[in-house]
């Protein structure tokens, strides 16, 4: 399904700048501390008035990439200075903007899309503020992760944001399976070049769920792509790799398919039983399907109690 977001209709419902400074000028002054502030995903109209605030009240805006905020910026009229804040220079970055809230400024940190702290480094600065006794304010808006998730249709009680998964395919492929025992709703992003890749992945690990492949969430040329992870795969596959920002929602395994959780002395117990009644073999491969434990370790464990068990009658006997 694909909705295309009118550029008339998206200038029409930008906040004027009118707007901007009453809601600048009406309001008291903010105290200082840090500023985690949610910025636009794509359309520049999903911005809150506060959040436009604090940006224009700011000492300083930490952000991703200053050019990618300088747009934000310009499109309101904000001339606030910008402080490039991203995984390659935190380290270095991180104790500059501690002593300016030390200082008593307003620091406010951006990302380049969405909320901080989701898939960036702003979780240590958040972090290091706090050990300084400084005032964190969350300032709420746009993510791609509920974006994703509201526009996927798929059980949204409970879910679990697992961000990118590792680009190589073992790696990907291990953490799939751990993802399989998530009773809940998995919401990942993805780059564009490696989405099929990931898709197919995915469905091999977790089998034909229902999954929802959303692109360029708020944009001009919004795209959301749903049905089953293999129809997704193989779509994928014929159509070849999409363009732009990626958000892949897969919905919650059937109950009856959740591996079954035990404790080191329950499993103990039943390879126990079961080695003596089919077979160490059959008794490793049919625990393993119960559980999602490796069947190797659950052989090998298997044969240990095997030993074990007739060691111990020996020494009774």
């Amino acid at each position: 399904m694909t909705s295309p977001v009118a550029d008339t209709a998206a200038a029409r419902s930008l906040p004027d700048r009118a707007a901007v400074a009453a809601a600048i000028e009406n309001v008291p002054s903010d105290p200082p501390g840090l500023y985690v502030v949610a910025t636009p995903i794509g359309n520049l109209a999903d911005i809150t008035l506060r959040a436009l605030r604090i940006l224009a009240r700011a000492d300083v805006i930490a952000c991703e990439d200053t050019r990618v905020t300088r747009k934000l910026m310009s499109r309101y009229g904000l001339s606030t200075p910008l402080l490039s804040y991203h995984a390659h220079n935190a380290e270095a970055r991180r104790p500059e903007l501690v002593a300016r809230l030390a200082a008593g400024a307003i620091v406010a940190l951006v990302t380049d899309a969405g909320t901080p702290l989701v898939s960036d480094p702003g979780a240590r600065l958040v972090s290091a503020a706090r050990e300084e006794g400084h005032e964190v304010y969350a300032v709420p808006g746009a993510s791609a992760v509920l974006a994703g998730l509201v526009v996927a249709g798929l059980p949204a009680d409970r879910f679990w944001f697992e961000g990118f998964l590792p680009p190589k395919s073992a790696a990907r492929k291990a953490r799939v399976a751990d993802l399989a025992k998530i009773p809940g709703t998995l919401v990942l992003y993805e780059a564009p070049h490696r989405v099929a890749a990931t898709v197919a992945d995915l469905a091999a690990g977790l089998g034909p769920r229902d999954a929802t492949l959303a692109r360029e969430l708020t944009k001009r040329y919004e795209t959301v792509l749903r049905g089953s992870l293999p129809e997704l795969a193989d779509r994928l596959a014929s159509d070849g790799a999409p363009k732009g920002e990626i958000v892949l929602i897969v919905g919650p395994p059937d109950p009856a398919a959740v591996p079954e959780t035990l404790s080191e002395v329950e499993i103990d117990e039943r390879l126990s039983r079961r080695a003596g009644e089919i077979g160490v073999k059959r008794a490793a491969a049919e625990l393993a399907a119960e559980t999602g434990l490796r069947r190797a370790d659950l052989y090998r464990r298997a044969l240990d109690l095997t030993a074990e068990a007739k060691h111990g009658g020996a020494d009774e006997s």
